[in-house]
């Protein structure tokens, strides 16, 4: 039956989604690997592209616990300007277990390693959630590398004010990334944030951890606290927080906001611990106007399953890769 003219035009409007990722990523990322000592990191680099006048500082990105990278992806699809670099930990993604424990100065010093071997001397630098603290340890450890430093939804370590115990026992168990249906469930008592499209947005390209290193992550935080260094922290520093989060309550930003030598304190009403997803634009827009970027379109894009994704299921565990719905 042929279409109306008004059915042809409801499609030119919205055609639906693309079949495949490449129709709607036209920045998707270089995946290589890094061998750093006897550990094999899997490393991604977004290249940016709407640089305007000159080329704006790289950006170094240290993930959540157990997430791998291509969830950053939501992240460089609206945040473009400049380059943006991140590797998996061992264990997690791409990244092969861990042949040792490791702790959050070996994690700046691998990023710093990865940085130099790829020709980026200078560099912003983002930490969420766990990634706070390596962030906080590479903008300590290796000032001179660093511009600007961004906290977002983290603390000072094991000195935190801990958040919910519902939500705190679920931390333990890497279950959330291996059962889609368990995410769901308790999406909204883990992380503050509502369930419905933020469950789809982080767990479209999620590729669950290893048992080894998931635990070997979690253990790498055990007794570190940034208190003792951090008023020697140079960057100019933003810190993001999640009203209503249930693993990271906002008093942790209160702590680095007064701990931190030149910072500054944002605090989303409403938001839970997954902001960077659930309320992407305006963390975006906080950021640029932190880094003094000039303002660009942030056109909304739909995630879909990233093609490294299914390459990534490397880890020796009973988990098939979850199919995009």
């Amino acid at each position: 039956m042929p279409k109306s003219a008004s059915s042809k035009k409801a499609e030119a409007i919205n055609p639906g989604p693309p079949s495949v990722a490449t129709d709607y990523h036209p920045n998707l990322p270089r995946i290589f690997y890094s061998k750093v000592g006897n550990q094999t990191l899997r490393t991604a680099i977004w290249k940016g592209t709407d640089k305007g006048r000159g080329k704006r500082t790289p950006l170094l990105f240290f993930n959540g616990i157990g997430a791998n990278l291509e969830i950053a992806q939501a992240f460089a699809d609206t945040f473009t300007g400049r380059d943006i670099i991140t590797f998996d930990m061992p264990g997690v993604g791409g990244s092969p277990d861990p042949s040792f424990p490791y702790r959050p100065w070996w994690v700046a010093k691998a990023a710093k390693q990865i940085l130099i071997e790829n020709r980026y001397t200078k560099v912003d630098v983002l930490g969420v959630s766990w990634g706070g603290g390596p962030a906080q340890q590479f903008a300590w450890q290796y000032k001179r590398m660093v511009r600007n430093l961004v906290l977002c939804a983290t603390t000072t370590g094991s000195t935190m004010v801990p958040g919910k115990p519902k939500a705190l026992s679920k931390m333990i168990s890497p279950k959330r990334y291996i059962d889609r249906d368990f995410l769901a469930k308790n999406f909204e008592a883990l992380y503050g944030d509502a369930a419905g499209e933020g469950v789809r947005d982080f767990s479209i390209n999620m590729v669950p951890p290893s048992v080894k290193g998931y635990l070997f992550q979690l253990s790498a935080m055990a007794g570190w606290s940034s208190l003792p260094f951090i008023r020697r922290i140079r960057a100019r520093t933003l810190v993001i927080m999640g009203e209503k989060d249930h693993i990271v309550p906002v008093v942790n930003g209160h702590i680095l906001n007064y701990a931190l030598k030149d910072s500054r304190l944002k605090i989303i009403e409403g938001a839970g611990h997954l902001f960077l997803l659930t309320r992407r634009d305006e963390t975006v827009e906080m950021i640029r106007d932190f880094f003094g970027e000039p303002e660009v379109p942030c056109p909304h894009v739909n995630p879909m399953l990233l093609p490294s994704v299914a390459a990534a299921f490397n880890h020796k565990h009973d988990v098939s890769p979850v199919p995009a719905t």
